[in-house]
């Protein structure tokens, strides 16, 4: 098994259920886009979003 999922066992299975819950949920969605390929949207929407946040940001 990758490192990685060994990882994410762990941590389901010591994080609060509402919480495991969640984080299954986002990774079944990242599985699922990468299926399609089409995870590169994700990096879109991310980067948009933080551009929407800078604009948002108080001015210093």
């Amino acid at each position: 098994m990758d490192a990685i999922a060994e990882i994410l066992d762990a941590k389901l299975r010591s994080w609060e259920p509402e919480t495991a819950e969640d984080v299954r949920r986002r990774v079944a969605q990242v599985i699922e886009l990468a299926d399609e390929g089409t995870l590169d949207l994700l990096r879109s929407r991310e980067q948009e979003q933080a551009v929407l946040d800078l604009i948002d940001a108080p001015p210093r």
